[in-house]
């Protein structure tokens, strides 16, 4: 999904910069409340894990890509403002050393997978977890549900931010079709991807999940490395 340079206009890429800038910037408030001694540590490797499975592209319309985007999957185990700041700072990584995406574009790639990667994410993973039981099995496919619901909906807030200002000589509803249909098959994925790493850290150390710590806060079992409630 990373935007290139020049592929929108000069207005709308300033606009989304400076959306994305107010984000990271409450992000950073935020991060304050979610980071310590067990999520810290846990950004790092969320970040590193999100790097590297963003390097897995392929092309799906106009000079756009597609790959998996972990916004879920960071919101779940470090706390969404905190996923906010992983996901950014990998895409000014990519941007800067890889030119994945473009430096023009970073801003119009952090809102989109930055933000709005992960705020549907975590909000697809709350409303799943007000649906599911209130246990510990219910986290893993919780986060799945919102690492499905964040892939299209991103793909179709870069529609919208093309049919604004889009230059590329594509058809809007080309571009549209493209995008949706293709990050669709990307959600089951990332979904399956989000599931699985979810349950397997869930499996060995819930209290370092951050979408796990109300149902921690709520049992009476206590948690020990390597010992699952």
């Amino acid at each position: 999904m990373h935007v290139p340079d020049g592929f929108l206009d000069a207005q709308t890429s300033v606009a989304t910069a400076v959306v994305a800038a107010g984000g990271v910037a409450l992000a950073l408030r935020g991060a304050r409340r979610e980071l310590d001694d067990r999520t810290a540590p846990m950004a790092g490797l969320v970040a590193t894990f999100v790097f590297a499975g963003q390097m897995m592209n392929f092309p799906v319309a106009g000079g756009t890509s597609g790959h998996l985007l972990g916004g879920a999957l960071a919101a779940v185990l470090a706390g969404p403002w905190t996923a906010v700041l992983c996901l950014s700072v990998v895409l000014l990584v990519q941007g800067l050393l890889m030119s994945d995406g473009g430096i023009t574009a970073l801003g119009t790639n952090v809102v989109l997978m930055g933000l709005v990667g992960v705020g549907v994410g975590w909000l697809g993973f709350r409303l799943a977890r007000a649906v599911l039981p209130r246990r510990l099995g219910s986290v893993a496919p919780a986060a799945a549900f919102g690492a499905f619901l964040s892939v299209p909906v991103a793909a179709l807030a870069f529609t919208a931010l093309f049919a604004v200002g889009g230059t590329a000589p594509v058809p809007v509803g080309t571009v549209a079709a493209a995008m949706v249909g293709w990050h669709l098959l990307i959600g089951i994925g990332e979904a399956l991807i989000t599931g699985l790493v979810v349950g397997s850290v869930v499996a060995v150390r819930p209290d370092l999940v951050y979408g796990a710590r109300d149902v921690l806060a709520s049992s009476d079992l206590e948690i020990r490395p390597g010992v699952a409630a």
